[in-house]
């Protein structure tokens, strides 16, 4: 199992759509959706995100997610923690004062201070937190434009989440219209 999981991956590439210049802000089924991802799964991712206080919620017919800070304040290691949650790249098992020769009864020799493998492991963790921590969603997307992304790609994205939006809406207005009882229901009668 990875370290760092595919929810890492999906929540980062989602605040890279919201960091960009979005009319309004999109809703997590959108989101999945210009990705080809899990609805389902990404509906799981959101909430973590807002509780670290990376996105906000913005409720309402025209609802969906916006950055809850500038991209240039949120990491690439609080994305990290809010999904993954604090846990340790190595969970050392002491199995050095196991050895079968010790019968049970390791010599202090064997069990001193920390176990050579932990060390390195807590070492390479601290490299990579920092690391992560050094690389802010403002400089991911810095990034992707540098490798020559067209702007004609941004407007159609943009063109794309305004469409699914207005359509939402669309769907929304109508269905709210065919319930039995509301007043344009009343009206045609």
């Amino acid at each position: 199992m990875s370290y760092i999981g595919a929810g890492v991956e999906y929540a980062l590439h989602c605040l890279l759509w919201i960091a960009g210049p979005l009319e309004r802000p999109p809703s997590s089924r959108d989101l999945a959706e210009i990705q080809g991802v899990s609805p389902t799964f990404l509906k799981k991712i959101f909430p973590k995100l807002e509780k670290a206080g990376i996105v906000e919620a913005t409720g309402g017919i025209r609802g969906g997610y916006r950055l809850a800070r500038p991209a240039n304040n949120i990491t690439v290691l609080d994305v990290v923690d809010a999904v993954e949650g604090p846990k340790q790249l190595f969970d050392c098992q002491e199995i050095r004062g196991r050895c079968a020769l010790f019968q049970g009864k390791p010599p202090k020799w064997s069990i001193q201070g920390v176990c050579g493998i932990h060390a390195v492991m807590l070492r390479a963790e601290r490299v990579m937190r920092e690391e992560l921590a050094k690389t802010s969603l403002a400089s991911l997307q810095r990034g992707l434009l540098g490798k020559g992304m067209p702007a004609s790609f941004s407007e159609q994205a943009r063109a794309w989440f305004a469409d699914r939006q207005t359509a939402r809406e669309g769907a929304r207005i109508t269905a709210m219209r065919s319930r039995p009882g509301t007043r344009d229901d009343a009206e045609t009668e």
